[in-house]
């Protein structure tokens, strides 16, 4: 090979590799934006409850098992067939699952226990409305197949973030994480009236949470790279 050959080989292969950090950086950047917006729209959310809720005695634990008994009742809702009021009560559930976060930040009151409660209850949820949508509405094959692939799914985009953090890496990157989730499977129980829209709310639950769990994979894998 010529010298102008090498040289146009290595300038290609310099172009390429610029290429790939410039959108790596992007990448990155763009994730720490999406989180900062949740963050964002978390606090304006959860800031006057909260600024409320500091001055009682209620304690961050209680507001969690609070929300954990909302599930409770949405998932009773959805059993008897009140999937349109199961909808409205689990938004309101998550809204009390970042709402004890908040409490806890503001009243100083983080504590190991209280965030491996909070985790806990939140996968319990997830599985609960769940379970009750397959008693409910399972007569269909599909239907049973997206709820098992929704809840593996859910499964994994958390316990990636446990197993990572749990070793010392960040993870809160995703596109679809379990407010995404919440929303969708609201929407999903609110339009249950419509047909099919409960079954293609599952299945966007079911495709973007192992988007988010491939996100989360990759992302730690660059971690340890470093």
């Amino acid at each position: 090979m010529s010298r102008r050959g090498e040289s146009n080989s290595q300038n290609s292969k310099r172009r390429r590799f610029q290429f790939k950090k410039k959108w790596g950086s992007l990448v990155n950047r763009s994730k720490a934006n999406l989180s900062r917006v949740r963050s964002a729209i978390a606090y304006r959310l959860t800031e006057p409850v909260v600024r409320v809720l500091a001055r009682t005695r209620l304690t961050p634990s209680a507001i969690t098992w609070f929300g954990f008994i909302l599930v409770l009742g949405a998932a009773a809702l959805i059993i008897t067939a009140h999937p349109f009021a199961a909808g409205f009560v689990v938004l309101l559930a998550g809204f009390f699952d970042i709402l004890d976060g908040a409490l806890a930040r503001r009243t100083k009151k983080v504590t190991p226990f209280g965030a491996v409660l909070d985790s806990t209850l939140d996968r319990l949820s997830e599985a609960v409305v769940l379970l009750a949508i397959l008693v409910s509405f399972g007569r269909s094959p599909l239907l049973v197949l997206l709820v098992f692939l929704a809840l593996l799914g859910s499964l994994l985009v958390s316990y990636i973030r446990a197993r990572a953090e749990a070793v010392g890496l960040e993870c809160q990157v995703g596109l679809f994480t379990r407010a995404e989730r919440v929303v969708v499977l609201a929407l999903g129980l609110l339009l249950s009236h419509i047909a099919n829209a409960l079954v293609i709310a599952l299945a966007i639950i079911v495709v973007f949470s192992f988007f988010t769990f491939g996100q989360r994979l990759v992302y730690v894998w660059q971690q340890t790279k470093k």
